[in-house]
Parts: C-alpha cells; structure tokens; sequence
C-alpha cells in the first residue's frame, strides 16, 4: 500500500498528513514516513502509541477526538489549488 504522503506530498506537510490520518483513519503515511504519524499520535496522546493499538475503537475514538482540533485548523486556513 502507499500513503498519500509518501512523497511529501505537494502541498502537504508530513505533519498535516499524519493530522489527517489520525483524524479520519484514512492511511496517508507509508514506509518511512510512517514516523511521523507516530510522533504526532505521541504529542496528543501524550504517550507513545503502538500498532497494536490502532485497532482498538476505543483508542481510536480517543485519538480522533484529541485530533480534532488540528484537523479542523487545516480546514480552516485550506487555500485554493494554486496550479488551476
């Protein structure tokens, strides 16, 4: 499988990738860029979080509500596509 991210993305940080795959579950990080999906989840967990873990609902819904926020700022400062 590859995340959406796994090239930096081009108008997406590695950061705003791991916000969104922490908020929606939708796999946007891959292979060594999975880090920092894990760095993110650490900072709002405030925890290290294991694989294992992410199919735990309760972790999951835990993890999507202190992810919100963040989500939702990038939503919020979106701009429009600048190639069209």
């Amino acid at each position: 499988m590859v995340g959406l991210c796994d090239k930096g993305g081009e108008n997406m940080t590695y950061r705003e990738c791991a916000i969104v795959e922490a908020y929606t579950g939708f796999c946007m990080l891959t292979g060594k860029e999975r880090k920092y999906l894990y760095e993110y989840l650490e900072e709002i967990m405030g925890r290290p979080v294991y694989t294992h873990e992410l199919a735990v609902d309760d972790v999951c819904k835990e993890i999507r509500n202190k992810s919100k926020p963040d989500f939702l700022e990038l939503c919020a400062t979106a701009k429009e596509d600048d190639n069209k």
